[in-house]
């Protein structure tokens, strides 16, 4: 392939990976139709972004879309803006109010990453130094949070990643129950919860934030045992969490449209 071909190759496979993403979804033919690209040539690049883990297929509908994956071609420009902006003032906001320690947690390589945390400002904290940490999905309440609400299409994607890496099988098994169970009782819950389990004398529930209908992030509220019930904790705290994390996904949006306004202009 010659350097002409092969930079209108890339012009052509990012022309597609953005009209994906920018349709939530397109087939194959209604990709050529956007960007005018041949359908044999689409058919070659999207099979080549499959390869690349940016898109996968859909078989329900037969439509492409952009995976999870493909959002590490932004990583540390808008993940920093959208946390240093939205998401850690109304965090650390919630745990001076609450007192509890708070944990703004993403999904990153099959695990659960602490990316901020209100650990240090929390008189009820019994850790430290947890900026950083990776978690295992299945274990923690951000994780299971996470795999609740996201779509049916990543959800397959990322549990076939983890049995693959775990060496596990279905039925998944968990030390509160079967994982499906446990995933039905945090959709009736509407936050993804922990009880004990992972790091003893603590609980935990975690609520998503979304942006672009995606989850992005989730808010992780920790608390211990011998202070407060599970329960009690629903009881108080719940609402709120998901209340406040509700309106950072609105934040982020209403930011998104001013700053493409701001663009255009």
């Amino acid at each position: 392939m010659s350097g002409f071909e092969s930079v209108r190759s890339l012009h052509r496979g990012l022309q597609i990976l953005q009209v994906i993403n920018q349709r939530n979804g397109l087939k194959a033919g209604e990709i050529a139709k956007q960007t005018g690209i041949p359908r044999p040539t689409v058919y070659r690049l999207v099979e080549t972004l499959e390869s690349m883990r940016f898109i996968s297929r859909d078989h329900s509908t037969d439509k492409w879309r952009v995976t999870l994956y493909a959002k590490s071609l932004s990583s540390g420009f808008r993940d920093e803006d959208w946390v240093l902006r939205n998401a850690v003032p109304e965090m650390v906001r919630l745990g001076r109010e609450i007192l509890w320690p708070i944990d703004l947690v993403t999904y990153r390589n099959y695990r659960m990453h602490i990316r901020e945390s209100t650990h240090n400002i929390s008189p009820y904290s019994i850790d430290h130094g947890m900026v950083g940490l990776d978690m295992p999905v299945l274990d923690v309440s951000s994780g299971r949070a996470y795999l609740a609400f996201c779509s049916e299409t990543e959800r397959s994607h990322l549990m076939a990643g983890l049995k693959e890496e775990l060496k596990i099988v279905d039925p998944i098994i968990l030390p509160e129950g079967p994982l499906d169970l446990l995933l039905d009782q945090t959709r009736e819950l509407g936050v993804g919860f922990r009880r004990d389990n992972f790091r003893k004398g603590t609980c935990s529930m975690s609520s998503p934030i979304f942006h672009n209908d995606q989850i992005i992030a989730c808010m992780t509220i920790i608390w211990t045992t011998s202070a407060l019930k599970f329960d009690k904790a629903i009881d108080l705290y719940r609402d709120e969490l998901v209340s406040v994390t509700r309106s950072i996904s609105a934040a982020m949006a209403a930011q998104e449209g001013q700053d493409g306004q701001k663009a255009a202009g």
